[in-house]
């Protein structure tokens, strides 16, 4: 890859960087279809947003950028306008940087998540539900799930009030599905999803009791670790299926793209 002074800029915005996936994939699809692109990690504490926001907008070579932890709540209000589904859920992962400057905000999570689920062979029609996480790509894949017509969903936080805020926020969009906050979830849920950042640093513990995972569980992450997970080693001791984020991160790749670049991958 060879880059210059035409070369479209793509950002990953993030804090911590080190776990990024998407600049490999994005640039190997650059790569493959010959355009002048090229993808790299921006690292931004959260302190910094706002700052580092300002400044992405005045860029005139930055095709747009995608959102990851822990900024993603953050960049749905920071952006100068959102996509229906970020306007539902509240969150964004994907911004286009417009001709005259202004950032234009979308979520894919939730749809990359259903995807992935369904490319490895579960299909989250009707199943029971236990969501770990109330943040930006929690709210995402809640919606993404009851759009899918899960059959229930019960979401766990470590912040029982934004736990509650979703479930009220997904109750009103989606009156037929029963969903509500639960202090530590219910046992005999068909899919565990872990929506939150544990599982990114060596030593992290549980989003929830393993033993509210059932031998014919689906445990989801919404993440990509370095190194098997917690809720992966639980997973297996309890004779249930796991997957990590890399089926939600295919997922959502061409649609993601399709938001930056839509002369390139409309």
């Amino acid at each position: 890859m060879q880059i210059s002074g035409t070369t479209r800029l793509v950002g990953l915005l993030a804090d911590p960087i080190a776990q990024v996936r998407t600049p490999q994939a994005f640039n190997a699809l650059f790569a493959e279809r010959g355009l002048d692109a090229v993808t790299v990690g921006l690292h931004a504490a959260a302190e910094g947003l706002a700052e580092a926001w300002r400044g992405l907008a005045r860029l005139g070579n930055l095709a747009g950028f995608v959102v990851s932890i822990p900024h993603k709540l953050d960049a749905a209000r920071l952006c100068d306008a959102l996509g229906p589904r970020a306007r539902l859920a509240g969150t964004v992962n994907a911004v286009r940087r417009e001709p005259d400057g202004r950032l234009v905000g979308e979520t894919f999570d939730g749809e990359g998540f259903v995807t992935g689920l369904r490319a490895e062979g579960f299909d989250p029609a009707g199943a029971r539900v236990l969501l770990a996480g109330a943040g930006g790509a929690a709210a995402s894949i809640a919606f993404a799930l009851a759009a899918a017509r899960a059959g229930s969903i019960d979401i766990v936080n470590r912040s029982p009030a934004r736990a509650k805020d979703l479930a009220g926020r997904i109750a009103a969009a989606c009156p037929r599905l029963a969903v509500k906050a639960s202090a530590t979830g219910r046992p005999g849920a068909d899919l565990v999803v872990n929506a939150t950042s544990l599982g990114l640093s060596p030593g992290d513990g549980l989003p929830f009791d393993a033993a509210l995972i059932g031998p014919g569980s689906w445990v989801a992450e919404a993440l990509i670790a370095p190194m098997p997970t917690a809720l992966a080693h639980a997973a297996a001791a309890r004779g249930a299926r796991h997957i990590d984020g890399r089926p939600m991160l295919n997922g959502q790749l061409m649609p993601l793209l399709g938001h930056i670049l839509p002369d390139h991958f409309a």
